[in-house]
């Protein structure tokens, strides 16, 4: 056999390990020489949090169906369901016709009532130098104050009116009061509508919250610890609540109490609707953690390099919930054990014996 096979029987050596890893926990190790130069894990158990997991619903913050506020024609849908809104974008758009008269003869009234309060002001103020003199009567001095008081009454009322004809027109352009997603719209282009009537309901992704139902014998163990994580992605990928809220009474039908997660303000992928798990701390036990940037992944099988002396070995193990940067070991490995931090370098080393102990052999 030429030296040229070395390398490719090495690599095919590796691979029966490897398949044999799926039907053995404690596969075959290789022995050489020299103690490994790896860097290595001792495990330990450590204090992680006791948790009773419900299932739970992802709900948006933010959420609200858009009525109207005056009377109209649908003349413009800019957006359509599904669409993403940006803060302040305009979604419907009504005629204008009535409201914009509106306007125009709040205005002229404004112009009137300006008019006639500036000739009672300058009346006023020509009685008020007279009367100074003693020229004219107390009663004619009274008068002429109470006609620029009513003058500027009728002003202010004018001018109430233009604003509520101004807001009116205002009502014809609605916007979005938060960037998001629309989810429906209850109109169409070219439909009379009145006040109150829907147009269109949207929901923000910026800030979501889960929603989980427990038991009543929960409640009280919930309300004591006040954390709870949300686990997605399988259980791989867990998030903390930045606020566990318990409503203060239960459903009478099922007798479960509503638990609300605020979540924080961190992208997780997760969208409102989905059934998630909530894992509530009930208190703390200790657990063999292990760090994820050493574990192994080649399809369904899940190892370690377990480094023993001068012995390194593919271990498969059995994983639970990921809490932070490590997971939980269900089964496989031992307190006190050592792993290989760096499962690359592992491998290499493992391939570099292999060809060594095959050329020696050759």
């Amino acid at each position: 056999m030429t030296s040229s096979a070395h390398p490719l029987r090495a690599m095919l050596l590796l691979g029966a390990a490897a398949v044999a890893l799926g039907a053995c926990s404690h596969p075959q190790a290789v022995a050489p020489a020299a103690r490994p130069p790896l860097a290595t894990i001792d495990l330990r158990e450590q204090v992680a949090p006791r948790e009773r997991i419900w299932d739970g619903t992802v709900e948006a913050v933010h959420q609200a169906t858009l009525s109207a506020q005056t009377a109209g024609r649908v003349l413009e849908l800019p957006f359509d369901v599904n669409d993403y809104v940006p803060q302040g974008a305009v979604v419907v758009r009504f005629t204008a016709v009535e409201q914009g008269a509106a306007v125009n003869a709040a205005q002229a009234q404004v112009r009137s009532a300006q008019a006639a309060y500036t000739d009672a002001e300058a009346q006023y103020r020509r009685i008020a130098a007279v009367y100074a003199r003693k020229l004219v009567s107390q009663t004619q001095m009274d008068q002429t104050r109470a006609q620029r008081d009513a003058a500027k009454a009728a002003l202010d009322a004018a001018q109430a009116n233009l604003r509520q004809a101004a807001q009116s027109a205002d009502y014809t352009v609605v916007r979005a009061p938060y960037s998001g997603i629309l989810t429906q719209r209850f109109v169409q282009v070219g439909e009379a509508v009145q006040p109150g009537q829907p147009l269109i309901a949207g929901l923000s992704l910026d800030q979501l919250r889960v929603e989980a139902q427990v038991p009543q014998s929960d409640v009280n163990v919930i309300r004591k610890f006040s954390r709870a994580w949300v686990l997605y992605d399988g259980g791989s990928k867990r998030v903390e609540a930045a606020k566990v809220i318990v409503f203060p009474y239960a459903d009478a039908t099922t007798h479960t109490f509503t638990v609300r997660l605020e979540l924080p303000t961190v992208e997780t992928g997760l969208n409102p609707g989905e059934v998630v798990k909530v894992a509530f701390m009930i208190g703390s036990r200790p657990r063999l953690l292990l760090p994820d940037s050493a574990i192994v992944r080649r399809g369904e099988i899940v190892g370690v390099y377990v480094v023993k002396g001068d012995t390194v070995m593919l271990r498969q193990v059995r994983l639970g919930y990921r809490f932070g940067e490590d997971y939980e070991v269900l089964a496989g490995l031992a307190p006190g054990e050592q792993v290989a931090a760096d499962p690359g370098a592992a491998m290499k080393w493992l391939i570099a014996q292999h060809a060594e102990g095959t050329a020696a052999h050759d």
